[in-house]
């Protein structure tokens, strides 16, 4: 509606405008300003609105944004012409009726002038309105753009909870028999990650504390099931923690390194979160002990491989995603974001 307002007021205030300036034009030149005068300018106004409008209605029924350039063109400046042509006749038209005697001899003059200053006027309000339609196709696709890059990443999230609420209550299922006093523990240590976990939904980003907080409580949980195999290191930099991340980003990075890497080590191993603070980006270190394989099985788990399109989809090429043999007994997992 709001746009349907404003091309009616562009129209109406633009060919306004022009009929005032030939008004002015002619009463500057010393020429007197009579009421059929005035008339016939309001009219010629009327007309050229009518003829732009209808002008409108062909570019939108025929889609001619849909046409390239090579053919836009030529139909285009054509366009242009007609209507300057059209416009002059109805000139041509309104000074035969405010003086019936004038010759059509006389009358073919204003109408090669008109015309020719016409196209001009034709040519400005087309470039004008071709621009706008442009830009609002443009704006258009980048909403679109986001609104499917949102849902997808709903998606996305979607599927990444269930898939660590499945891995976490393996761990508390391994819990129950050996240990059932670990295993309510544990069940009290889900509860707050599930509880955090649902308030991320309803965020694309997070505070990196609150991140780091949720992650804590999974390596409590995990270290119940695993005890002396699975030893944890935090070296966190300060101003970390003010850095929005993507939910579950670094949860996912730690499971994986306990499930790919850890676990499958007889004495188990460590797991070190280490950030640092690179100019205005964060860089999120994740060391666990293991080796990659030879397919590369600890880099190409579900897990991560949704982070990596979270992280694009969110950052596009502004960040940096690392996972590689540091030594021959640790994993390094390594990811840099900016602000």
């Amino acid at each position: 509606m709001r746009k349907t307002k404003f091309y009616w007021l562009f129209q109406i205030i633009g060919w306004a405008s022009f009929g005032l300036i030939q008004i002015f034009l002619v009463s500057a030149d010393g020429q007197p300003i009579s009421r059929m005068y005035l008339l016939g300018e309001g009219l010629q106004a009327v007309f050229n609105i009518l003829l732009t409008h209808g002008f409108r209605y062909f570019i939108i029924k025929f889609k001619w944004l849909n046409f390239n350039m090579a053919k836009l063109i030529p139909l285009a400046l054509v366009s242009v012409f007609v209507l300057s042509l059209m416009s002059s006749v109805f000139l041509a038209l309104i000074i035969l009726i405010r003086n019936d005697s004038v010759s059509i001899e006389t009358l073919m003059q204003p109408i090669v002038i008109q015309t020719t200053e016409s196209i001009f006027l034709f040519l400005f309000w087309s470039l004008t309105y071709f621009i706008y339609l442009y830009f609002e196709r443009y704006n258009t696709s980048l909403k679109y753009e986001a609104t499917i890059r949102e849902t997808e990443l709903r998606n996305l999230k979607s599927q990444l909870n269930p898939h660590f609420i499945f891995n976490a209550l393996n761990s508390i299922r391994a819990l129950v028999d050996e240990n059932p006093k670990k295993s309510k523990e544990a069940i009290t240590q889900l509860s707050h990650i599930l509880r955090n976990s649902l308030n991320s939904d309803r965020q694309k980003l997070v505070p990196f504390a609150e991140e780091l907080r949720t992650v804590k409580d999974y390596l409590g949980l995990e270290s119940m099931r695993y005890e002396e195999r699975l030893r944890t290191k935090y070296h966190i930099v300060k101003g970390s923690e003010v850095f929005q991340v993507p939910p579950l980003m670094l949860q996912t990075l730690v499971e994986n390194g306990v499930k790919h890497g850890i676990s499958k080590l007889t004495k188990g191993g460590e797991i070190i979160i280490r950030t640092k603070l690179e100019a205005d980006r964060l860089v999120v270190q994740v060391r666990n002990s293991g080796q990659l394989g030879d397919e590369k099985s600890i880099g190409s788990g579900f897990g991560l491989s949704n982070t990596k399109k979270r992280l694009e989809m969110i950052y596009g090429d502004r960040f940096e995603f690392l996972i590689k043999n540091e030594d021959e007994k640790t994993v390094l997992t390594e990811i840099k974001l900016p602000k």
